[in-house]
């Protein structure tokens, strides 16, 4: 079994752009007025509405610290907050803004 996490976007083709050319997202599927992403596994997708669904966080795991620091470093302007060990839940981790105010987590288990 599959799944795909969908958000309401009022800017579908800037937030589209934002995940598919600043985090290497794969458009997997074009529909009338929704984009489905997919980066590995992780299938989400942003359909045109009204108002913009921004609650929540969209997680990418990454297999090392390198690929958080990069990923950070490359969008740093959008950064939350720099890359931090999170003892609790063994994870190093940042976190990022999409253009519409998702929170954008990137992270490694270790």
């Amino acid at each position: 079994m599959d799944g795909i996490v969908f958000f309401r976007t009022q800017r579908l083709d800037e937030v589209v752009d934002f995940y598919t050319e600043r985090l290497g997202a794969d458009v997997w599927r074009e529909q009338p007025d929704c984009t489905i992403l997919e980066v590995g596994g992780f299938r989400f997708g942003f359909c045109e509405r009204e108002t913009a669904e921004t609650d929540g966080i969209l997680t990418f795991v990454v297999d090392s610290r390198a690929a958080v620091d990069q990923l950070y470093a490359e969008l740093e302007s959008v950064g939350e907050s720099p890359p931090t060990y999170n003892e609790r839940y063994g994870i190093y981790q940042c976190f990022l803004t999409d253009p519409e105010g998702r929170t954008v987590e990137i992270q490694v288990f270790e």
